[in-house]
């Protein structure tokens, strides 16, 4: 009889067109945070001398800031996660439940995404959309009515405060799993890692073969064998 066949060591968690996605996002939504620090916090505008320089770069930063995923869309692997995030199934629900009394790391099964990532997914979709639209109107005043002008300033600088605290919430997360980084900065990650973390979906990659040809790379060497 043949030996039966070897576990692959790691699984393949994202393409290179989703990873650009993210990291091109994620250097706009960083740049859009960082000058808005400097133009609203006392302290931090007084270090910088080309007030308007600021401005601008943060005004068409904000307006870029959907074009990477745009662009993202004509690919299949990223269309595919996004169905992912916008799926709330009943193993979410669970998660949830077990994550607001025992704390994510006990919060049980989940697929490739937790419900915790689905949710700040949303969130920061949904808010990035409403910042777009108020900072367009404190961009053109002279196109909206003053009270409306009004309105749009305190949703945005408000809405700005808690797409901060989110970014800054998620970015502590990921530091906090070396091997979550891992998995978007080269693509794989351990099987170990998503049997623990994302058991469900790594349950789910194992029923599907590996596409012909192509096989996962070696771990680098700073980083130990699992």
């Amino acid at each position: 009889m043949p030996p039966p066949p070897v576990e692959p060591r790691l699984l393949r968690r994202f393409t290179a067109a989703e990873r650009w996605v993210h990291r091109t996002t994620a250097v706009l939504m960083m740049v859009a945070i960082v000058t808005a620090a400097f133009l609203y916090v006392p302290q931090l505008a007084e270090l910088v001398g080309r007030r308007r320089l600021l401005v601008v770069v943060h005004e068409w930063t904000g307006v870029l800031l959907p074009f990477p995923l745009a662009v993202g869309l004509f690919f299949r692997g990223v269309r595919r996660d996004l169905s992912r995030l916008n799926r709330f199934g009943p193993e979410d629900r669970g998660w949830t439940w077990r994550a607001m009394r025992r704390g994510t790391r006990a919060a049980g099964p989940a697929g490739k995404f937790n419900a915790g990532q689905k949710m700040y997914a949303a969130l920061i979709a949904g808010g990035t959309l409403v910042m777009i639209g108020t900072g367009l109107i404190l961009w053109f005043p002279h196109l909206a009515a003053l009270d409306v002008r009004t309105g749009a300033t305190f949703v945005h600088d408000w809405l700005a405060l808690v797409i901060g605290v989110l970014v800054l919430g998620h970015v502590r997360m990921a530091w906090k799993d070396p091997e979550a980084r891992r998995g978007m900065r080269t693509g794989w990650v351990p099987r170990t890692w998503a049997r623990r973390e994302h058991r469900l979906w790594e349950q789910e990659e194992a029923a599907r073969q590996m596409p012909e040809g192509e096989a996962p790379p070696d771990a680098s060497p700073s980083e130990p064998r699992r």
